[in-house]
């Protein structure tokens, strides 16, 4: 047991480990590389390495394209899945504001008066047609909706950011303090 494991350190070659071959033995000489049937390329042929350096960089250059645009196709995919589930997302959430206001419309009517629940329909009806609006637009059209309206009123577009940013940021605080609690 202990010559195993002897043996399974590696130890420094000393000169008692070297023997030398007997003194009648012959030696020949191993069949060339290129007679055993192996396949070399211009780069392993003397001379051909510096011909061939500057085609292997092209290669890897070109390897490296390939794969970065792989990449962004990749995450240009996922980010229109994550905005399809968004869009689908938003509309359900404009839909159910829609019914709230149909509903608060009726108890508008039996307490202060049917004038004052018009009002809250036409609220409905004009949430309910926005949510229409995003409902009928790829994706694509919303993003280049939101691009004209950025170059015509970068104003506005920054206020109505700043708005969303404030609304995500107390959403995610009131999250934050319920999972504490």
């Amino acid at each position: 047991m202990a010559d195993q494991q002897d043996r399974d350190i590696a130890q420094p070659i000393t000169a008692e480990d070297i023997t030398p071959p007997p003194a009648d033995a012959s030696f020949t000489p191993a069949a060339p590389l290129k007679d055993a049937g192996v396949e070399f390329s211009p780069a392993d042929e003397p001379g051909g390495e510096a011909a061939s350096s500057g085609s292997t960089i092209e290669g890897a250059k070109q390897t490296l394209r390939d794969n970065v645009a792989r990449g962004r196709e990749q995450a240009v995919d996922k980010a229109r899945l994550y905005a399809e589930d968004g869009k689908t997302k938003a509309t359900d959430a404009l839909g159910q504001l829609s019914q709230l206001l149909r509903d608060a419309a009726q108890q508008v009517d039996g307490k202060l008066g049917e004038q004052y629940g018009q009002y809250a329909r036409g609220a409905a009806d004009r949430v309910e047609g926005f949510t229409s609006a995003i409902d009928e637009k790829s994706v694509d059209d919303l993003l280049a909706d939101a691009r004209e309206l950025v170059r015509k009123s970068p104003t506005v577009a920054v206020g109505v950011a700043a708005g969303i940013g404030f609304v995500v940021a107390r959403l995610l605080s009131s999250g934050l303090d319920q999972r504490d609690a």
